[in-house]
């Protein structure tokens, strides 16, 4: 059982090896706390008290305080992220005790362990501020949602952030081609197949091929074609907890995998041709995503029908307006390798993609 007191624990600190704190006399309690942490992969600092060096409460990423420590931990400066853990679901006290030393969250064992374990594993894996993760949707076959998708991820890693490209349409022919890397190093969607705990960020981020100076996580060419829903929430957890900027191509089509996917996303852009009838194909993709994504904006690819301009196609649709999404001449080289979408830094694809990342990261900072 888990429940929320106040507001969720902070982040770690980027590029700190985060330390869980355990506070506890309760020998078989330590020993569960101790168990969980090995299985983060994390190495606990433990105490029976408020750590009597200055600054080692405030300091730990995470402090996690059994029930029979409360009372020694009252004085205690009040901080985030920290957590009561008890034995005793039926012991109505344990809310008194946990508003009294300002916890974040109350974790009954053994029905909360899971959920421990992932946030002992954040801190442990160094975890700052969640990636900013951008999904990129057609309103209809063709409209370009994979050429901006990959824009955006190459724009970003050039930027300096750390960047994950995600390919969520098993039957698009897979980035890694777009991107001219169908024969790099590295796993794909279907090594991930079996996935249904939690995914280690590093370890995901290492697997990946390496394209452009971000991570590419694609399709092979072999006959998977889907992939557990289970092992979808993981990978993309496993991304967004690495920090950076994920960027995913979406398949049109909302399946279980792809709702997996939309849950999970900061926003997202549907790319439509300024045409009627892509505005009506466009409408109904709307409809099916808004089922579970809030944060869903337009991007209008031209040219544009008559009577039909970028405003017009966020009005019919009833979305905010990202902006137009220019064409770029030039993607395709001489012998067939292609030179990845926004590549070129000065070029109005990857001018578009540097303008959306300004407002996304104001947007993530003042959330």
């Amino acid at each position: 059982m888990r429940d929320t007191v106040a507001h969720d624990p902070p982040p770690g600190t980027p590029g700190q090896q985060g330390r869980p704190l355990i506070v506890t006399e309760d020998a078989q309690l330590l020993d569960d706390l101790l168990r969980l942490c090995a299985a983060a992969g994390a190495t606990p600092e433990v105490h029976h008290g408020p750590p009597e060096r200055a600054g080692a409460w405030e300091a730990a990423p995470l402090v996690l305080v059994g029930d029979d420590a409360a009372v020694r931990v009252r004085g205690a400066t009040r901080r985030r992220g920290v957590v009561l853990v008890g034995r005793d679901q039926d012991d109505p006290g344990v809310w008194r005790r946990a508003v009294e030393i300002g916890a974040d969250h109350v974790l009954v064992l053994p029905d909360g362990e899971q959920w421990l374990v992932d946030r002992i594993a954040d801190v442990a894996e160094s975890v700052g501020r969640p990636a900013v993760t951008v999904g990129v949707i057609g309103g209809r076959g063709g409209a370009g949602a994979s050429t901006l998708a990959c824009a955006l991820a190459v724009t970003s890693a050039r930027e300096g952030r750390r960047t994950l490209l995600v390919d969520a349409d098993p039957l698009g022919g897979g980035l890694d081609v777009l991107l001219g890397g169908e024969t790099a190093e590295g796993l794909r969607w279907p090594a991930f197949a079996a996935s249904r705990g939690r995914v280690g960020g590093g370890a995901l981020e290492e697997s990946l091929p390496r394209l452009h100076s971000l991570r590419v996580l694609s399709w092979d060419r072999g006959d998977c074609v889907a992939v557990p829903p289970q092992a979808v929430r993981a990978v993309l957890a496993a991304a967004r907890r690495r920090g950076g900027a994920v960027v995913v191509d979406l398949p049109r089509r909302v399946d279980e995998p792809a709702a997996e996917v939309l849950a999970q996303l900061d926003v997202g852009l549907l790319v439509v041709p300024a045409e009627l009838r892509a505005v009506a194909a466009a409408a109904r993709v709307a409809s099916a995503v808004g089922l579970v994504l809030r944060d869903l904006r337009v991007a209008v690819r031209g040219p544009y029908a008559p009577g039909l301009d970028e405003q017009e196609v966020a009005r019919l649709l009833g979305l905010p307006l990202v902006g137009e999404v220019p064409l770029e001449a030039g993607l395709q080289r001489p012998g067939g390798s292609s030179t990845p979408p926004g590549a070129a830094a000065r070029g109005p694809l990857a001018r578009f993609c540097t303008e959306f990342w300004q407002r996304m990261l104001v947007e993530a900072g003042a959330s």
